[in-house]
């Protein structure tokens, strides 16, 4: 069980590399949680996790701001997302993000 937002965020980047798709959805919050996830695309290579900001709001609610590389098929790919994260009965939960735009 992750002790805070940041440790589920890394741990759920790993699954995302590894496509542990059941870890995925038993860790996003049941309020927001698709029925199904897809595998990672064939082609598709994560290249890193880089956590720039962990903020706890309360004792049960957090953001974590990061920015995760990609390549498929040799298209370079960054995900930058703030995503928030609730505590229900002692255990963290994915509940959704916001994309930060690249700025120009």
């Amino acid at each position: 069980m992750a002790p805070d937002a940041e440790a589920l965020m890394r741990s759920r980047y790993a699954a995302f590399v590894l496509d542990e798709l059941d870890y995925l959805l038993d860790t996003w919050h049941a309020s927001t949680r698709p029925s199904s996830l897809e595998a990672n695309a064939p082609g598709m290579k994560w290249l890193g996790l880089q956590v720039r900001r962990h903020e706890r709001q309360d004792a049960d609610h957090a953001t974590v701001e990061f920015v995760a590389r990609s390549r498929h098929n040799g298209q370079a790919s960054r995900l930058h997302e703030v995503s928030r994260f609730v505590r229900e009965d002692g255990r963290w939960f994915y509940v959704d993000g916001d994309f930060v735009q690249k700025s120009r």
